[in-house]
């Protein structure tokens, strides 16, 4: 983009993200008990290359470090996960007071360099002894969550700037459950649909739960969510995507704001639905503070299987289209108005190369540029987007694909644990800068 960035609001929260298993390691340390990505990286042939996140990037023992990164960033917000194993590892019951002494000291750690802890309660890392239960297509598993919200919550309190209760729950039901490419593994559409249905319970719940605390915090959720575009006008590519993005976007758009499942998608799965209690459904619809928004990428739509010719690409192959977030955040408001929108996710994989002690990450640099020039578009014709957190702070465990994607702005060499800023962390950083005021431009 050539354009200049309109400039941001004086009080925008800049961040960056991450989330526990990606991370932090100390998998069997300190009581925390074992999560299903545990379980499934022991399955051949699950993780490439048979990784797993039992180090990662040793965030639990080098977290003070990696803070003093962030801060050192001009950044004034972070966004992480709390490892559910680690404060209950039965999943329920016995409380691993271990656990949250580690998320105690981290939420001090931040506010003490000036940094607003944004929290996210589940980024997928169920515990294995919930998922032996049936995990998510368990029925009493919205209880189970409400339980795990409410213990977090009380250590830490209104400490934290804002509670999440999930993220990506589009993940966690379709690859988890129905294509098995996410742990716990599980290929059935039907049970899919079903953790879907329950994920949505849990949500409603533990944010009504939470507001019975009185907290101060800001409560919401966070959601994947994509422009999906017809390749051409013909009839059936134009119903092709709207299928889709009823299966996508709106399945988990509609319960969190009108309390129901979108009809296009449930006459699709026609018999596969699960028993859904319509009144029960009507829970998830609590009133939210925001909505978090994960955009990486758009839905290109072709019935005869075409493909966009001449496309940009990360090296996760999903297509970089930056408008893509100024059309997803004008169209979210305008159907599903929240109080506020954080961009809790946006970012890149490429192959990132360390060459004489430096990472010369263009193509990244590029793609935040444009993406952040959009996004202000957005701001500048009246969505309240008030953050924007890059994904990643540094290059991680990256689910089945083992640590082959770099989706960081600091580098990780996971032989030493040494972290370096890429190019992309530097140009972030003097951005930011110039937005707070902090740097003359």
């Amino acid at each position: 983009m050539k354009d200049p960035i309109h400039p941001y609001p004086a009080d925008f929260a800049w961040g960056v993200a991450t989330s526990a298993y990606q991370i932090e390691g100390a998998a069997f340390e300190d009581g925390r008990g074992p999560s299903i990505w545990d379980a499934y990286a022991l399955m051949p042939g699950k993780i490439l290359n048979g990784e797993n996140g039992t180090t990662a990037c040793d965030h639990y023992h080098l977290w003070e470090q990696d803070l003093d990164l962030i801060k050192g960033l001009n950044l004034n917000a972070y966004r992480f996960s709390v490892a559910w194993p680690r404060i209950l590892p039965e999943g329920m019951g016995r409380v691993n007071e271990k656990g949250l002494d580690f998320y105690d000291r981290l939420v001090d750690g931040l506010l003490e360099r000036g940094l607003d802890p944004h929290l996210t309660l589940y980024h997928w890392d169920l515990p294995q002894a919930l998922q032996n239960r049936g995990g998510w297509a368990n029925r009493d598993i919205p209880h189970w969550f409400t339980e795990y919200a409410l213990t977090v919550y009380r250590r830490l309190g209104d400490r934290v700037k804002s509670y999440c209760t999930f993220n990506e729950p589009w993940c966690t039901a379709e690859l988890g459950y129905h294509i098995g490419r996410h742990a716990p593994g599980i290929q059935d559409l039907r049970m899919a649909l079903l953790a879907s249905y329950h994920i949505q319970l849990a949500h409603g719940d533990a944010i009504a739960a939470l507001r019975g605390e009185n907290t101060r915090a800001e409560l919401g959720t966070v959601l994947n969510l994509y422009p999906v575009d017809p390749a051409t006008d013909s009839p059936e590519d134009q119903e092709a995507a709207l299928l889709l993005d009823a299966k996508i976007n709106r399945w988990y758009l509609d319960p969190v704001f009108r309390g129901t499942f979108p009809d296009r998608a449930v006459q699709h799965y026609g018999d596969l639905m699960p028993e859904i209690d319509p009144e029960r459904l009507k829970v998830a619809a609590q009133p939210l503070d925001f909505l978090g928004v994960n955009y990486y990428y758009r839905y290109w739509v072709s019935t005869e299987g075409k493909t966009l010719q001449n496309a940009e690409r990360t090296d996760m192959g999903w297509e970089v289209y930056p408008e893509g977030i100024y059309r997803l955040m004008k169209d979210l408001h305008r159907e599903y108005p929240a109080p506020k929108y954080y961009i809790t996710e946006n970012g890149a994989a490429f192959k990132d190369e360390l060459v004489n002690g430096q990472v010369h990450d263009e193509d990244r640099v590029r793609f935040l540029k444009d993406h952040l020039q959009h996004l202000g578009r957005a701001i500048a014709e009246g969505v309240p987007v008030k953050g924007y957190f890059e994904w990643s702070l540094m290059d991680n465990f990256e689910w089945a694909f083992g640590y082959s994607k770099r989706f960081g702005i600091v580098h990780v060499d996971y032989e030493t644990q040494k972290r370096t800023l890429k190019d992309s962390a530097k140009w972030y950083r003097n951005f930011v800068g110039e937005q707070r005021g902090i740097l003359q431009k």
